[in-house]
């Protein structure tokens, strides 16, 4: 799951976006930083869980965190390479 600067790797993208959880936290951060409270609730799953997908979208590097106080926001993060870029909003439009 290696990846220099905002590249990525295929395989470890596609595995992250392999499952619908996963997917479903994507779509709920489309243009803004959600807080991990915010997907617990409204996916009715238990924080570790939603934490673990949260990681693993991370390690994939599609998406970043910040932490504002006990609370972490995630949003997504965006390749800089221009033919990865184009995949990308191709289904998160931007």
């Amino acid at each position: 799951m290696e990846r220099t600067g905002k590249s990525y790797d295929l395989a470890c993208l596609f595995a992250a976006l392999s499952d619908r959880t996963r997917l479903r936290l994507l779509n709920l951060m489309q243009g803004r930083a959600v807080c991990v409270c915010y997907f617990v609730e409204i996916l009715r799953q238990s924080q570790p869980k939603v934490s673990r997908h949260l990681a693993y979208l991370r390690r994939a590097g599609v998406a970043k965190a910040r932490r504002e106080g006990k609370w972490m926001h995630y949003t997504m993060e965006w390749p800089s390479d221009a033919g990865q870029r184009r995949f990308w909003r191709r289904r998160w439009r931007r």
